[in-house]
């Protein structure tokens, strides 16, 4: 039971957005950590501008206050609410809220500091500026210390995140949706072939002409192929039938007639003959019955059954069963083995009906001055050969073709006409080649097997 695939159009949507899912995933990763450092940036640069806008008023009213202008930057600084705290010369308490936050790290530096640390138990981001000034009759170092909380920052950075999220999964909502109709489009072509091959009446087997899309006019190519194979396999059959009816027809009726004057005929010797008549047309019908059925089993049955086999053991055999034929007849019959084994892969069965075949259509058809029939078995480097040669009226060179025909005959013969045709078939099921050359008396037949290593 062949089970049903995913669909084309499932397949190629997974294939697509697969791979773009996966980008997006590390878009949006990557896109999260960008918003926290742009967060980063724009904190640590609202913590630097109101430390510098806190440390020019202290300059400039001496530690008195804060300018508007200066407290509406640190209120709207960043988003989020400001801390500050200022120390004039000697350490003196200037302005800002107590207690500041410290750094762990007792390093001391004219430069601006960044760090992390604790106020009211919540982490904050602190920027400690140390700046030489002078507040009344003091001189000396004001160190101007802003900080702001951490959770901010990182729903600042959270809220960025999030509004790339959204896009994000809107662009790949769309883009699903745009390759899944997308898709359904493209297949449109598929859908409409299909729809054309259903309608076609199952006599229909000529070619498809419908347009498609370049990518599949190999399948549509291949289908048409298949279909011309079919339709020469059916016309082949259909020719076979044909003649196998007309061949079997004339020895049917033959037996038909012999069989119904038969019981007319008293005398012992015209129906002893006539028996003998019918004996010999049911004998030939019978084996005409089982050519056919062998050559039609060879030609459809792929199955195969080889074995390793010695091809001098098989036509050993044969010659063993048939060569009495040939020696009721007269004729000087001589079987040749090779020297060695000649190991081969295929059907013991095949090879030695083939090889009957060869030997029965030289003593059936080799003529009145048939008087030699000779069976040799060689090997060469590639190939194991079997050669049957005999002395008879020979095959004409442009008659070769004809005599592998089906029901192919010369002249006026006994014969069905299928013994040629059915060692062809044996020779193509094993990969080798038949050929015939004619002597200057007679007829050769060469078996060519291929040496598999």
């Amino acid at each position: 039971m062949i089970q049903s695939a995913m669909s084309l159009r499932v397949r190629l949507f997974l294939v697509i957005l697969s791979p773009l899912l996966l980008v997006s995933v590390f878009l949006g990763v990557w896109r999260f950590e960008v918003a926290q450092t742009t967060s980063e940036e724009l904190f640590d640069r609202s913590l630097l501008a109101a430390a510098l806008a806190i440390s020019r008023d202290v300059s400039i009213s001496e530690g008195d206050a804060l300018s508007p202008r200066t407290r509406t930057l640190i209120s709207d600084a960043g988003g989020g609410e400001v801390f500050y705290h200022v120390t004039g010369p000697a350490g003196i308490y200037v302005t800002g809220y107590a207690y500041p936050p410290v750094s762990k790290s007792q390093q001391k530096s004219e430069s601006p500091q960044y760090f992390i640390s604790k106020y009211r138990d919540e982490d904050v981001r602190v920027l400690q500026m140390t700046e030489a000034t002078t507040i009344g009759t003091l001189s000396g170092n004001t160190i101007v210390t802003v900080w702001q909380r951490v959770s901010e920052r990182q729903e600042f950075a959270a809220s960025l995140a999030r509004r790339a999220a959204v896009l994000i999964a809107a662009l790949m909502v769309t883009l699903a949706l745009v390759v899944w109709f997308g898709v359904q489009l493209g297949l449109r072509p598929l859908r409409d072939l299909q729809n054309a091959i259903e309608i076609r009446s199952p006599d229909d087997l000529s070619r498809i002409r419908r347009p498609v899309p370049t990518e599949v006019s190999g399948i549509v190519a291949t289908l048409n192929r298949l279909l011309g194979q079919v339709r020469q396999s059916i016309e082949t059959h259909q020719v076979f039938i044909s003649d196998a009816a007309h061949q079997l027809r004339n020895p049917a009726a033959a037996i038909l007639s012999l069989a119904e004057t038969l019981p007319e005929v008293t005398a012992s010797g015209p129906r002893r003959s006539q028996e003998k008549e019918l004996e010999k047309e049911a004998q030939r019908l019978a084996r005409l019955t089982e050519q056919l059925l062998s050559l039609e089993r060879l030609r459809y049955d792929s199955a195969t059954n080889f074995n390793l086999i010695d091809l001098n053991e098989v036509a050993e055999q044969v010659c063993a069963d048939v060569g009495s034929k040939a020696l009721l007849k007269g004729l000087e019959f001589e079987f040749i083995p090779a020297s060695k084994p000649l190991i081969l892969k295929g059907d013991a069965t095949l090879i030695g009906e083939a090889i009957t075949n060869l030997i029965e259509n030289a003593i059936q058809h080799g003529g009145e001055n048939l008087t030699t029939l000779q069976v040799c078995l060689n090997t060469t480097r590639k190939h194991h050969k079997l050669m049957v040669q005999d002395d008879g009226i020979g095959i004409p060179d442009d008659q070769v073709d004809v005599a592998f025909r089906r029901f192919g005959q010369l002249g006026t013969s006994p014969g069905s006409g299928l013994g040629l045709t059915f060692v062809q078939e044996v020779m193509k099921r094993h990969q080798g080649t038949v050929s015939v050359s004619s002597q200057q008396k007679g007829t050769k037949i060469d078996l060519e097997f291929p040496i598999q290593d």
